[in-house]
């Protein structure tokens, strides 16, 4: 259908089919209406985000907990229990490999 509004002019197309008050017509001022709503929208928020990314503040926040997630997933590695967990499951893995 695209390339037959292309084929035989667009907006000369649409006038037609508004005159003619076809269903078709109608379907398409409709969706004329929505594309035109939808283009304002996203205007709006683009004109509203001009800034994209995270800010010093936001990037201080992150490092703040990913350095508190680093902290702790150390301190449970490093306890005890981890600890011979850990070496009990290489010392299996060395007895299977050979």
């Amino acid at each position: 259908m695209r390339r037959w509004i292309r084929r035989w002019g667009g907006r000369a197309l649409v006038a037609v089919l508004r005159a003619r008050e076809t269903v078709l017509g109608r379907r398409l001022g409709q969706w004329q209406l929505r594309m035109r709503a939808s283009a304002r929208r996203f205007a709006g928020v683009a004109r509203t985000r001009s800034e994209a990314g995270m800010s010093t503040a936001e990037y201080a926040v992150g490092t703040i907990a990913a350095c508190a997630f680093a902290g702790l997933l150390f301190k449970i590695v490093s306890s005890p229990e981890v600890r011979k967990m850990l070496s009990d499951l290489i010392s299996r893995a060395l007895k299977l490999a050979g």
